[in-house]
């Protein structure tokens, strides 16, 4: 089973919502993004194996035709590994563990000042 990548570009944001509805109702994929570029024109990326890809993508140009305006819409199928990192883009970094010297140093002063409103010194 071979994977693709699949795009429907809209104008405006409702359509590419109901795009992205049928897409994900019509077939097994996985939208990848959604990205906003200027002038109100909306790209939605889906992946998944390339029937499942082919028959979204049909799905998404009928649904954006019907609420809004489609503007292109194109399949690529088993996309070599860095056409779909572009695409993709890069991975947001994670956050780090929140240290618990804070939280121990807060709570050591919480504990020191009640103990000094109480008069133990």
């Amino acid at each position: 089973m071979s994977s693709a990548i699949g795009m429907i570009e809209t104008k405006g944001l409702v359509g590419s919502y109901e795009a992205a509805d049928a897409m994900i109702k019509s077939s097994d994929v996985t939208i990848v993004k959604q990205e906003f570029v200027d002038g109100g024109i909306v790209t939605i990326v889906v992946k998944g194996d390339v029937g499942s890809v082919q028959a979204a993508v049909e799905a998404g140009k009928a649904a954006a035709m019907r609420v809004g305006e489609l503007l292109g819409a194109h399949v690529i199928p088993r996309p070599d590994e860095d056409v779909f990192q572009m695409i993709k883009g890069p991975e947001a970094p994670k956050k780090k563990p929140t240290s618990t010297t804070t939280t121990t140093r807060a709570k050591k002063t919480t504990e020191t000042a009640a103990t000094e409103n109480r008069g133990e010194a």
